[in-house]
């Protein structure tokens, strides 16, 4: 049987694999298959730095291209995994080819999720994912004057961030009754909201997207209110899907993405699976969780190798996130579901607090702005109060 660990994904989970492998010892062959063309790269910059200042994408890179064949990891690159055989231990590519492993990782990671409205194949309607978005966002941006937004979580403001500063006009359509209602507690959402209008952003909260109109590319969006908005170029930044297809295709359990225990096992025998593209059980929030995070990407990935090596430490990590608009730093750790309470520590006026969120108690999650010190004292923090009284983990 082979000895190859093969893993679907080219992203940071599948480089962070990689990489804790080698550095653990594993000797056999290490083979990163991803549909995309560009060797492993950083996505958080897309809707920032790199949309801001578009250049050529190796400067996303995570390491240079020599460092894989240093490394002896193959990278199968510009051909996506057709088919997985988990009693035959292979997989098929989509141009026919055939890899037997002895060991497989999914690392499949997400794609944006589109809601199914009249007009939104039209040119002119696009989402923000991967390189190649931006290689196509990008130009139509310097042609644009007008910029409907379509969702106002992270991607979104990020996004309006970029482009308002460049003198363009921007609305920002939400459906919720406040911006970051997914990630983030009413201050934090409260705060951003009032920054991006100071800065000239049109956010409408409430708002409800029925259809993207026009002939041969997009012209206007109508809401569910009646009214019809005029736009050069739509971004659809509604959130994104686990892309767990292909796992349950191959009968592997996946419940809004692919499920696996705190080893990143998954149900099948000799097949793992790592970052945004999974959900795992949580003690520490007593429920199972699927992130979407570089956090996420490299610590399981690093929890997913020491299974393989045979050193196994369970995964339970306090989650941290961040997101930068303007000139403002975002800095989330923990989980604010549940809580019972939120307090506001610093002064919001000055661009620089923090709110802690608890439950029952017990500090669960952290909005930082602008205070890195209190994003890195609350991840200790909530480490230590949510593993105290840790409750196993709901399916």
């Amino acid at each position: 049987m082979s000895e190859a660990v093969v893993v679907i994904g080219a992203g940071q989970a599948a480089a962070q694999l990689a990489l804790s492998l080698r550095q653990g010892g594993y000797a056999a062959p290490i083979r990163i298959v991803g549909d995309e063309g560009h060797i492993p790269y950083q996505r958080p910059p897309l809707s920032k730095e790199f949309l801001a200042k578009y250049r050529d994408p190796s400067a996303l890179f995570l390491r240079p291209e020599s460092f894989w064949r240093e490394k002896d990891v193959t990278l199968d690159l510009g051909t996506a995994v057709a088919q997985v055989e988990p009693d035959q231990r292979r997989v098929t590519l989509a141009d026919g080819r055939e890899i037997e492993y002895g060991t497989l990782a999914f690392a499949t990671g997400t794609s944006a999720r589109i809601p199914p409205l009249p007009g939104i194949t039209l040119p002119g309607v696009f989402s923000l994912r991967k390189i190649a978005d931006v290689e196509q966002l990008r130009p139509a941006l310097n042609a644009a004057r007008r910029v409907v937004i379509v969702g106002g979580g992270y991607i979104g403001l990020e996004v309006a961030a970029v482009t308002v500063s460049e003198g363009r006009e921007v609305i920002v359509l939400e459906m919720e009754d406040r911006a970051l209602k997914r990630v983030a507690g009413p201050a934090t959402s409260t705060f951003f909201d009032t920054y991006h209008r100071g800065r000239g952003v049109d956010i409408r909260l409430g708002a409800r997207l029925t259809a993207i109109e026009g002939d041969e590319r997009a012209k206007s969006v109508r809401l569910a209110s009646g009214e019809s908005l005029a736009a050069d170029l739509v971004l659809v930044a509604t959130g994104a899907c686990a892309n767990d297809e292909l796992a349950a295709a191959a009968k592997l359990a996946c419940q809004d993405g692919i499920l696996v225990d705190e080893f990143a096992r998954t149900s099948a025998p000799g097949i793992y699976a790592i970052g945004d593209c999974t959900r795992f059980p949580s003690r520490r929030y007593g429920r199972r969780v699927r992130l979407e995070s570089v956090q996420n990407a490299i610590d399981q990935a690093k929890a997913a190798a020491g299974a393989i090596l045979g050193k196994p430490q369970p995964y339970d990590p306090v989650p941290w996130f961040w997101s930068d608009q303007y000139d403002i730093k975002l800095q989330i750790a923990g989980i604010a579901e549940g809580f019972d309470s939120a307090e506001v520590v610093g002064d919001p006026a000055s661009n620089r607090f923090a709110v802690e969120y608890r439950c029952g108690g017990r500090l669960i999650a952290v909005d930082a702005v602008n205070d890195g010190r209190a994003h890195m004292m609350s991840r200790r923090r909530i480490a230590e109060e949510t593993a105290a009284e840790a409750a196993p983990a709901r399916a």
